[in-house]
C-alpha cells in the first residue's frame, strides 16, 4: 500500500487534516495549516472561533477532544458541513486521535488520502488527486 507523509502539525485543533485541504495543496498562496503562520491565510481562518478558543489555549492537549464542552456547537456545525459536503468527520478524527494517539492516527491518514495512480495527496474538498487529477469518489 502507498503512503504519503503529512506531518502531525497539519492536524488542526478541530481535527481537520490541513494536509488534505485544497488551500494547502494549491500552488499559489499555499496555506501552512491552522497550526502554521497566519500570513497567507484568509481572515476567517485567522479569526477561527475554534483555533482561538480560550479553553483550547489553556489546555495542555491542543485538540478539541480535551475540552469539557467537546463537541461544542461550533465544532458540531463544522463537522456537519464536512460530513455532508466532503464525507469526512472532524469529530470522528478527534475521537480516533484520543483513542489511538496522534502518531497512529497519522499513519492511517497517510494511507487513506494517497492517490492509487500516482501516490500524491487526495484533496478532501474535491476527492481528486492534487497531482494527477485522478477522481477518487
Amino acid at each position: 500500500m502507498h503512503s504519503i507523509n503529512i506531518d502531525k502539525i497539519m492536524i488542526a485543533p478541530c481535527g481537520m487534516n490541513c494536509g488534505i485541504c485544497r488551500a494547502n495543496l494549491r500552488e499559489k498562496n499555499k496555506c501552512q495549516g491552522c497550526n502554521g503562520p497566519d500570513d497567507k491565510k484568509p481572515n476567517y481562518c485567522i479569526l477561527c472561533n475554534i483555533k482561538n478558543c480560550q479553553e483550547l489555549k489553556e489546555a495542555t492537549d491542543k485538540y478539541c477532544y480535551a475540552c469539557k464542552s467537546f463537541p461544542c456547537a461550533r465544532l458540531k456545525q463544522l463537522d456537519k458541513r464536512y460530513r455532508t459536503k466532503y464525507s469526512m468527520s472532524m469529530v470522528d478524527n478527534l475521537k480516533k486521535i484520543k483513542e489511538i494517539g496522534i502518531d497512529s492516527f497519522m499513519l492511517l491518514e497517510n494511507e487513506k488520502w494517497v492517490c492509487e495512480k500516482c501516490g500524491d495527496i487526495i484533496c478532501v474538498h474535491t476527492w481528486k488527486c492534487s497531482k494527477c487529477g485522478n477522481q477518487v469518489k
